[in-house]
């Protein structure tokens, strides 16, 4: 090996064995990605029985496509990247069920706030996730990415397809919309924005 060329990583053994029709390779890369995968799936669909069949699709097409990925590039982006697009597709296709669905619940009365008795913490969380479902779809994958599966700017970048400026200019924009969410409609909130 010359002095330029790099060593494959763990990661990248597992996936040159996949290829080669390793099984257990292939099944050690999903496992290690898996929840991740479902997670920013959910995040568009907010149903887990959808996110999990978009995550599976997902980890379908990577194995199709395993010879087309660099190894020398981490694997996670290009899997959430396969799944961001296959996510946006099936809520497309789901998009009258999903509206269909919002009205009835907007027309249910509110909880009996005695059974829901809930911890402060907890309370906070769920608001917070509400708040945060009140945006746009893009500015909910710009959190999610940077917040939630803690990815830095060029990883969000790469997910996304998009340059490094414009993955700032998003999450400025995003924060500044889920803020006048928080002030507009959990003032319980109002001290997140400030930590």
């Amino acid at each position: 090996m010359n002095l330029t060329e790099e060593a494959p990583t763990s990661e990248g053994i597992l996936i040159q064995h996949a290829r080669q029709g390793d099984e257990a390779a292939w099944e050690s890369l999903v496992h290690d990605h898996q929840e991740p995968i479902f997670r920013f799936a959910y995040l568009f669909l907010y149903d887990a029985d959808e996110a999990q069949d978009v995550a599976q699709e997902a980890f379908i097409r990577a194995y199709h496509h395993l010879e087309d990925f660099d190894t020398s590039r981490p694997l996670r982006p290009w899997l959430l990247s396969i799944t961001a697009n296959l996510a946006r597709n099936r809520r497309r296709s789901l998009g009258r069920y999903w509206a269909a669905l919002t009205r009835w619940f907007k027309s249910q009365p509110p909880p009996d706030p005695q059974i829901e008795a809930l911890s402060s913490r907890h309370f906070e969380k769920q608001s917070l996730w509400e708040a945060i479902r009140r945006l746009g779809q893009t500015d909910q994958e710009i959190i999610y990415l940077r917040y939630f599966l803690d990815f830095s700017v060029s990883e969000t970048a790469e997910i996304l397809q998009v340059a490094d400026g414009t993955v700032k200019s998003r999450l400025h924009r995003a924060l500044n919309r889920l803020k006048a969410v928080i002030e507009r409609d959990y003032p319980g909130l109002r001290g997140f924005r400030d930590e």
